[in-house]
């Protein structure tokens, strides 16, 4: 009995030890944001910069919000990055499992060559692409246009990875019922295959959407025209019109941030299974 009551304890002991660990962990990434959002609503007269932080507002002011969306073209900004969303979204996912789909269930000279060409890309750090990206922007007459800073983003070595992994989890015995049932490569993938993805589907579009909301460095570089310039960069020139005046920036940063929380919660249920299922392939 004494034996079994310590196996308990020392069981109770490591989940104690387990949690403890998690909720430093979850404070760890909470703590900045809770900081942030804390910083938004803050008066003047209460210091930001407290040790240890004063996260509770006295009292909690709306005034930084309202200098955060009218001293620049909030709207027309968050406007930008709806359009860059609901544009590239979409089509990042429909070219990544098109192009993911032979690399995974067909089989063609050179096949192996090219995914390793693809998983190559991902080592590559995005600054180093720059160059090269910007000359073949400009070669092909894109500079300072929507088409500039859409193409470039629509495909990724690790979303074709990642849609490659599930494609594999798919057993073989369903393409080949749907072979004899006179299924064509391109219905087989459509039909089939495409909705037995749909939670790597769900993981894949969270990745896209932070991506594209948050897209600062390509932006900045290809584009000249303010009138296009998404709410990433819009937000940097909130920055330097405010300077040193954090409640201000830490209330336009609230506010750009709304929109991924939200589409996050709203995929959040697909998104653990779809990486699971990712994982295992």
């Amino acid at each position: 009995m004494n034996a079994k009551r310590k196996r308990m304890g020392i069981a109770i002991a490591r989940k104690a030890l387990m949690y403890l660990l998690l909720l430093l962990i979850a404070l760890l990434f909470v703590g900045p944001f809770l900081w942030l959002l804390s910083t938004a609503f803050k008066s003047n007269a209460q210091d930001v910069f407290t040790f240890p932080p004063d996260l509770i507002p006295k009292p909690p002011v709306w005034d930084q919000f309202v200098e955060a969306l009218t001293v620049i073209p909030f709207p027309k900004y968050l406007l930008n990055s709806f359009i860059l969303i609901v544009v590239m979204v979409p089509a990042h996912l429909f070219l990544t499992s098109l192009t993911a789909y032979p690399l995974a269930r067909m089989t063609f000279p050179g096949r192996d060559l090219i995914f390793y060409a693809i998983i190559g890309t991902m080592f590559f750090p995005e600054e180093g692409k720059l160059v090269p990206l910007f000359i073949i922007t400009q070669k092909l007459g894109l500079i300072d246009s929507w088409w500039g800073l859409i193409i470039p983003g629509l495909v990724g070595g690790f979303s074709i990875f990642l849609m490659r992994q599930a494609y594999l989890s798919i057993p073989k015995e369903l393409e080949e019922a749907a072979i004899l049932d006179g299924c064509g490569p391109f219905r087989m993938w459509w039909s089939i295959m495409l909705p037995l993805t749909k939670p790597t589907l769900a993981a894949l579009s969270v990745f896209s959407f932070i991506s594209v909301w948050n897209s600062f460095i390509w932006p900045l570089i290809v584009l000249k025209n303010d009138d296009l310039y998404p709410l990433a960069l819009g937000l940097a020139y909130l920055s330097g019109t405010f300077g040193d005046d954090v409640r201000v920036m830490a209330a336009g940063t609230v506010v750009s941030l709304l929109p991924i929380i939200v589409f996050y919660l709203m995929m959040q249920r697909y998104f653990v299974s779809g990486m699971q299922g990712a994982i295992k392939g």
